[in-house]
């Protein structure tokens, strides 16, 4: 088959459209990524689980003040779950992400990167491990 220079033009934009399409498709990345062992926010600060939380149930269990001292790692309204990540809904209607169907947080006391201070706190939270 003897393609003309403008048909073997449009083919050749027609299939980097596709490609770019699909390429659109592939998942989001992860709202986290794991340095020395933790978890960690994309500030690169450390992530927390709380033992209050029943994994899988889609649900955060701190809220108001708790929310104020452990902040939630927030996803976007169009969030979608990807692999080990999945989205919650908070009690105020907010999304929030999950890692293995635990919801994460921040420790407003940790004040730089790598710093751990909420590990144990009140034997409830504790570092978001891989």
């Amino acid at each position: 088959m003897n393609l003309s220079r403008p048909h073997l033009t449009l083919a050749t934009l027609a299939l980097a459209a596709g490609l770019g399409a699909c390429s659109s498709m592939a998942a989001d990345p992860a709202p986290a990524r794991v340095a020395d062992g933790a978890l960690v926010g994309p500030n690169g600060m450390t992530l927390y689980t709380f033992d209050r939380d029943t994994a899988g149930s889609g649900k955060s269990a701190c809220n108001g003040p708790c929310a104020t001292n452990w902040p939630p790692l927030m996803a976007q309204a169009g969030a979608m779950n990807a692999g080990n990540w999945t989205v919650v809904t908070r009690d105020d209607g907010s999304k929030q992400w999950a890692y293995k169907g635990k919801p994460v947080y921040y420790w407003t006391k940790d004040t730089k990167a790598g710093d751990r201070t909420g590990e144990g706190f009140n034997n409830v939270w504790h570092v978001a491990r891989p």
